[in-house]
């Protein structure tokens, strides 16, 4: 425990965000005690561990004392608020992330993004929508790691190792670099189409399952974070490239290992 009474993420996220033979466990920040009520609810009903948090101090107590597979967080908390929150999560781990929000602005949902929140839900809302997102996104995380690969466990790029198991980015010098599950599905889906051109909407497809909702421009956001980790130069990025009207292309041969 921090200094300041914050449980040290680092440690209580770090991370493992597969459950070992139990549900997947959804902690809730919300401070709305009946909209918290009515999703712990359906949470459970849908077969989830779920627990709720009306803060920031509330949340960090849920992590030191369990292990959370899944954050779904309100961006409107008293004290510090959801986009702080996001920011301080992501530091510490990739752990999955869908914001909850009243605002109805792309550009409220693409700040979101660029710190590095993985979906999206705007208020009003189907609590249904909400497990079909939390699903698919768990689903994303964990899919190599359960059940039979459906490629090769580790895929190699200009001295990059991308391990689909595992689901870890190590660069040229063996080094591992952290990438947040949405960044990591987007890499996976660039290395498992090489040489091809995929638009946004495809894109979307492969890292979202078709699941309909996130915007198009948040592609664009995960790229650009993306490149910023593997690029040598993201202002002139030479892995990932971008095709005028048509998307983008991943540029280095991509082989198994």
């Amino acid at each position: 425990m921090a200094r300041d009474g914050r449980s040290n993420l680092s440690e209580v996220t770090a991370s493992r965000f597969v459950p070992p033979g139990r549900p997947a466990s959804v902690l809730l920040v919300e401070d709305d005690a009946e909209i918290s009520r009515m999703l712990i609810d359906v949470l459970h009903a849908s077969g989830f561990r779920a627990a709720a948090a009306a803060s920031a101090i509330e949340m960090d107590r849920s992590f030191a004392a369990d292990e959370i597979d899944l954050v779904v967080l309100d961006v409107m908390l008293p004290g510090e608020d959801g986009l702080s929150i996001c920011k301080r999560l992501r530091g510490a781990s990739g752990i999955p992330i869908i914001m909850l929000t009243a605002l109805k602005e792309d550009m409220d949902r693409i700040a979101g993004f660029e710190i590095g929140a993985d979906d999206y839900v705007t208020k009003p809302f189907n609590p249904q929508e909400l497990v079909a997102r939390i699903r698919a996104l768990l689903r994303r995380s964990y899919a190599d790691r359960h059940g039979p690969a459906r490629a090769a466990r580790a895929l190699g790029f200009a001295g990059w190792r991308i391990d689909c198991v595992a689901r870890q980015l190590a660069d040229p010098t063996g080094v591992k670099v952290s990438l947040t599950s949405a960044e990591f599905d987007l890499l996976l889906a660039f290395c498992r189409n090489p040489g091809r051109v995929l638009s946004r909407e495809r894109l979307l497809e492969l890292t979202y399952g078709g699941l309909a909702g996130p915007i198009e421009r948040s592609v664009d956001v995960h790229v650009s974070r993306l490149r910023r980790k593997i690029e040598q130069s993201a202002g002139d990025p030479a892995l990932i490239k971008t095709v005028r009207l048509g998307g983008y292309v991943f540029t280095p041969s991509v082989e198994a290992l």
